[in-house]
């Protein structure tokens, strides 16, 4: 491990050489081999979907690590996405002249070498490649054992576009072990890693956040809140709650609790219930919900469960403040929504809540790279400092001061 690490250090140098336009001639070179490979990804998934069947893995896993060849082209497509983003690298952010006459410049550069770890999406590979090399990053990848024949398809794909334009392979790697220990051993080389970014299950989060030297950026569980408010027009509020919950269940900016508005929970409850039902949603309510409409009982530990399944909590609330106070009290900081016409009520909910995301009659499932325009993502963080939501091309630069003189003493 600490070899292959040293090679990857060692290759981000190769990085400081290569502008703009060359890296975003070799992204474009990577998605069109991504096309051309198509077959052999696919049959390197396929492979993955048996053992996947095999291992009893759940439909939202499934759906996850599926590949056709649509999802191949958005992959290349990503790529072509991220190429044709603006350069982060060598910005100048900030610049002034100080009193002692030194012209100092505050400018972006690339954070390192960046250990992704992650689970079940192949995409995710191509995805956290294409957004660090662009920002003349290394990265070292940890997919999924559930993935393990897509990723490594996926990463020849990109190596060979790298060796072609000789490159180092090193620039763009999987670990040579994919196992406990070596994740272990991963998350300590301080030496030469400069930053971890997690992405998976709520243990995997732990695991990485209390064991690491290395300086970790978290993607913690998505338990993600829609509040429906008096003042809602309920077509809408339906509509939304249907798609943040249904849409794709597997992810982490779906719903997994619904919040109503006791003063329309009796009109509203039954007509949201009729959607859910024709989406065959297992609902789970309070005891308010339940005099309604007949659900199973939500508990606590319901209320703080990320079921990445269609699966939904619902809880009658008084107002936009029971609402707020129930989301402070079981809000991984993801994303949370409030469905209102009410402009107070929507300005409270914004500045009350503090979630990476925070929406006003939308669907949390729009937090995410591709739909914010940043191409892509390699995570969402819900950490507070250095990056926090979808975590973009910017997210993966940090800066230096450079400082101009002409012969200055203190």
């Amino acid at each position: 491990m600490e070899q292959f690490l040293e090679e990857a250090k060692s290759a981000s140098r190769v990085l400081n050489e290569l502008d703009g336009h060359e890296k975003n001639r070799i992204l474009k070179e990577m998605a069109d081999s991504l096309r051309l490979h198509t077959n052999e990804l696919l049959n390197a998934n396929e492979i993955d979907m048996k053992d996947g069947e095999k291992n009893n893995l759940t439909s939202a896993l499934m759906d996850r690590l599926f590949l056709d060849k649509g999802r191949v082209e958005s992959m290349a497509v990503a790529l072509e996405e991220i190429a044709a983003l603006k350069e982060p690298v060598g910005r100048v952010l900030d610049g002034w002249v100080t009193e002692d006459g030194l012209k100092i410049e505050k400018v972006s550069i690339p954070i390192g070498v960046i250990g992704i770890i992650y689970e079940s999406r192949p995409n995710v590979t191509s995805d956290t490649a294409a957004l660090c090399f662009k920002s003349s990053n290394v990265c070292v990848l940890k997919g999924g054992k559930e993935a393990e024949n897509s990723n490594r398809a996926i990463a020849k794909v990109l190596q060979d576009v790298l060796s072609k334009n000789d490159l180092p392979t090193a620039l763009i790697s999987l670990i040579p072990d994919s196992s406990r220990e070596g994740v272990n051993k991963l998350i300590k080389m301080d030496k030469y890693v400069d930053l971890i970014i997690p992405r998976g299950g709520a243990g995997l989060i732990k695991h990485v956040s209390e064991n690491a030297t290395v300086s970790v950026v978290k993607h913690d569980k998505g338990q993600c809140h829609t509040y429906i408010d008096k003042d809602a027009k309920l077509d809408n509020a339906i509509a939304i709650a249907i798609n943040a919950k249904v849409q794709r269940p597997g992810v982490c900016n779906a719903m997994e609790t619904l919040l109503v508005d006791k003063a329309i929970a009796s009109d509203a409850l039954p007509k949201l219930k009729v959607e859910f039902d024709k989406a065959h949603t297992e609902l789970k309510g309070c005891l308010e919900t339940q005099a309604i409409i007949q659900t199973e009982n939500a508990t606590d530990e319901d209320y703080d469960t990320e079921y990445l399944a269609n699966i939904l909590n619902i809880k009658v609330v008084d107002g936009v403040d029971g609402a707020i106070e129930h989301i402070v009290r079981f809000t991984s900081g993801h994303s949370e929504a409030i469905i209102t016409e009410n402009i107070s009520a929507a300005e409270k909910f914004l500045n009350a809540i503090d979630a990476a995301a925070v929406y006003v009659n939308a669907s949390t499932r729009f937090t995410d790279g591709g739909a914010f325009g940043f191409g892509a993502e390699v995570g969402i963080s819900t950490n507070k400092l250095h990056a926090r939501g979808p975590m973009g091309i910017e997210g993966l630069t940090t800066y230096k001061y450079k400082i101009y003189g002409s012969g200055q003493i203190r």
